[in-house]
């Protein structure tokens, strides 16, 4: 048998999964990794994209739109922004976060702040991508 790991995932919102898995995939800031039992601690923060679940009930998708991740020894916890399962994500509610997308890049365009235009156009790209990846 397959070595587990505790999953919790959670947002301002709702507690949505609590679970033994065997991995989990995760959107990081400075890249993509794969939580098993016995990584190494790990603390790394989200960008928006898809936090994939394997476990011996199956598997789930969630999209989450930013937060944490913490990998200890106990399992790996996620503090999402903003998460929803794929599962019950709908057009209007990818729209809605492709708008907020937009309406931040364009206030750090028009107050010239650099940095922040960077980071904006980065997340609208993340938002507008999830949109074709997920096929809505």
């Amino acid at each position: 048998m397959a070595e587990l790991m505790q999953f919790d995932l959670v947002s301002p919102e709702r507690s949505l999964a609590s679970l033994k898995a065997t991995a989990v995939q995760i959107p990081g800031a400075d890249g993509d990794m794969t939580a098993m039992p016995m990584h190494a601690p790990t603390i790394t923060t989200l960008r928006p994209g898809l936090l994939k679940v394997e476990s011996p009930e199956g598997n789930s998708e969630y999209l989450v739109t930013g937060g944490f991740a913490e990998l200890n020894a106990e399992g790996l916890s996620v503090l999402a922004e903003k998460a929803i399962p794929t599962t019950e994500l709908t057009r209007a509610q990818l729209d809605e976060l492709i708008e907020e997308a937009r309406n931040a890049h364009k206030a750090a365009v028009d107050n010239d702040q650099h940095d922040l235009v960077t980071d904006a156009a980065k997340l609208l790209a993340d938002m507008e991508a999830l949109g074709t990846h997920i096929a809505l």
